[in-house]
């Protein structure tokens, strides 16, 4: 016999809901005391307004700014902006010659100076390289009286003088290399970019996947010698395309000489000493190595590895930006108003609101005081997407737009779709006869593969269309994919348990016709079955999951018992069953009938109160 099915009790898992709301709701009160969150979320730049900033490019060498370059320039600031944690940000191009950035909000200095900072790229040589989290490094205790100063890493040289730009013992440093055990690049604030280290002097960085940090050697070729890049299959040494994509890379006059010198001295070393990296805004785009004798002297060269279309051509795009250097000039640094503002928000909340009601109007009179349940639901559904929203606009610099709102109104019918389909599940199993506490069961092992089968879709095409949207879009997917795993939460957490709750109440259980829940509204058969012994009734069915004990007055749950025709409906062995009895109590019924009719006539007194047996005496004797 397989053991039972451990299930968890309704009261036990409602309580974990309860402990998740007071986590989300606790943690926003804690970061009102201890940092600098706040009861409600932050508004986008369509609601709450913000700063606009439109600024020029001007490349260095008065070369003429293409829109390619321009398209390049919108990342490198884009990059900046969302690692600084600046949600909901409005970057584009004006007129083909300017980028205008508007911020929501009030924007910290910080911020404003990462818009402002032209772009730079280099090549420095790699020094070395590893995980991107920070490395434990044991430090000494200091001793009684030692200063501060005396305990910080020195920033001073082993040695007189380098060997060359990827002798690692001059310049890393103890300094150096304590920055680099301690830099974090899992960090979005380590990401930013904007920040040119010193040419001559080491360079601690990340990529801009945070994947991998760099100790890096100083410049020795900068971006404004490139001559020209593009990305294209790769051509073998005979001549023939392959099908790998490849960047080619050409430097002027001055670059050809210097990116010589710079593959003569990395081909004789060891990795990761024997590569070179594109460093652009302070972060390595590319960190390519020189096989053993390869000597690049006319200043063409190819970098190949396992490059798709799109990264060979967005790697070409970043060298192109770093062949003409920018400086961004501010036109203008003012505050907008919001461009939809507080009674666009109002209206749509309204509209949500609306909804709302509806869908509360439409379960009550459907459902009746089932619909409570989805009322409830609804409610509960609507306080934990409200702190969840609130605590990632404090964590993670969320900010709702309009289009994250209408994903919200949208959501409202998400939800009460999945009430609808658990609720219409448990009809249909009431419709077959079963008990409200079986039916409750049964149903949701059939809805919930429903269930997770709808909002798995809904959440696919959140997550497809937050990545392949831009802007204001994004907020839509971002709170519709967020809604629909809080669906599934309140439905497992909430929906569920509270109906297995409520269908062992008298008012539910009973099938009251308030409840939404009655039998005899939903259309359930009255049929006729054998129950043992040679009896019959005629009622709902008992499931087998049914209580033991049925309550004696439950009115048409009553059942009655009726006459069973022989042979009428059941299995073979209820027929049988039934025909048995049926022979024995024809059987019993003759026997009683002949014993009554004896004793009648034994018994029977006279008319004139004399019984037969004195009337036998009386007659012999005379």
């Amino acid at each position: 016999m397989a053991p039972p099915t451990r299930r968890r009790h309704p009261a036990r898992i409602l309580l974990t809901l309860a402990v998740i709301t007071v986590a989300v709701f606790g943690a926003i009160f804690a970061g009102t005391k201890l940092s600098d969150a706040t009861w409600t979320p932050k508004l986008a730049l369509d609601l709450e307004g913000g700063t606009q900033l439109i600024l020029a490019p001007v490349a260095q060498d008065e070369s003429r700014v293409t829109s390619e370059t321009i398209a390049q320039a919108i990342e490198v600031i884009r990059q900046r902006v969302d690692s600084s944690g600046v949600a909901e940000a409005e970057i584009s191009s004006q007129g083909g010659s300017n980028i205008v950035v508007a911020l929501p909000g009030r924007p910290s200095e910080e911020t404003l100076d990462l818009v402002r900072t032209s772009a730079q790229m280099e090549f420095r040589p790699v020094l070395t390289y590893g995980a991107a989290t920070p490395t434990a490094t044991p430090s000494a205790s200091p001793t009684d009286g030692a200063t501060d100063a005396a305990t910080e890493p020195s920033d001073e040289p082993t040695k007189a003088a380098p060997d060359s730009a990827s002798d690692a013992e001059y310049y890393i440093t103890p300094a150096v290399q304590a920055e680099y055990d301690a830099l974090d690049c899992t960090d979005p604030a380590n990401l930013t970019g904007g920040k040119q280290g010193a040419a001559d002097a080491a360079l601690v960085t990340c990529d801009p996947d945070g994947t991998v940090k760099y100790i890096l050697g100083p410049v020795e070729v900068e971006g404004s010698h490139i001559a020209n890049a593009s990305s294209g299959l790769q051509v073998s040494q005979s001549g023939a395309v392959t099908n790998n994509w490849a960047v080619n890379l050409e430097f002027d006059r001055t670059g050809t000489r210097q990116f010589a010198d710079v593959t003569e001295r990395l081909q004789g070393l060891t990795s990761p000493q024997n590569q070179f990296a594109i460093v652009l805004d302070g972060l390595v785009i590319s960190a390519p190595s020189l096989d053993p004798g390869v000597i690049i002297s006319d200043g063409k060269a190819e970098i190949s590895g396992s490059f798709t279309r799109d990264s060979a051509t967005a790697l070409a795009n970043q060298l192109k930006f770093g062949a003409l250097p920018l400086s961004f000039q501010v036109q203008s640094e003012e505050q907008i108003s919001a461009t939809l503002g507080s009674e666009q928000l109002e209206k749509g909340l309204i509209a949500g609101l609306i909804g709302l009601i509806l869908v509360v109007i439409y379960s009550l009179f459907q459902y009746r005081a089932l619909g409570l349940v989805t009322v409830a639901s609804l409610v509960i559904a609507a306080v934990l997407t409200y702190g969840v929203i609130t605590l990632l606009s404090w964590t993670q610099g969320y900010r709702l737009s309009l289009p994250g709102v209408a994903g919200l109104i949208v959501a409202i019918g998400i939800t009460a779709d999945s009430f609808i389909v658990y609720f219409e599940r448990i009809r249909d199993e009431l419709r077959e006869g079963r008990t409200l506490v079986a039916a409750v069961d049964r149903a949701w092992e059939r809805a919930r593969r429903t269930i997770l089968a709808s909002d798995a879709v809904n959440f696919l095409a959140a997550v497809v269309l937050y990545f392949l949207a831009v802007g204001s879009v994004r907020g839509f997917a971002f709170t519709l994919g967020l809604t629909t795993l809080l669906d599934l939460l309140i439905v497992f957490t909430f929906t569920h348990p509270v109906m297995k709750l409520i269908a062992r109440t008298r008012f539910f259980g009973s099938g009251h016709p308030l409840s939404g829940l009655d039998p005899r509204r939903l259309g359930a058969p009255e049929s006729t079955r054998y129950v043992g012994r040679g009896r019959v009734v005629t009622g709902r069915r008992a499931d087998a999951d049914a209580p033991a004990e049925e309550p004696a007055d439950l009115g048409a749950r009553t059942s009655t018992l009726v006459a069973a025709p022989v042979g009428a409906g059941g299995t073979i062995a209820e027929r049988r069953a039934a025909a048995r009895a049926a022979q024995a109590e024809a059987e019993g019924g003759a026997s009683a009938a002949d014993a009554g009719s004896t004793g009648t006539t034994d018994t029977d007194e006279a008319p004139d109160g004399s019984t037969p047996a004195a009337r036998r005496t009386e007659g012999s004797e005379s």
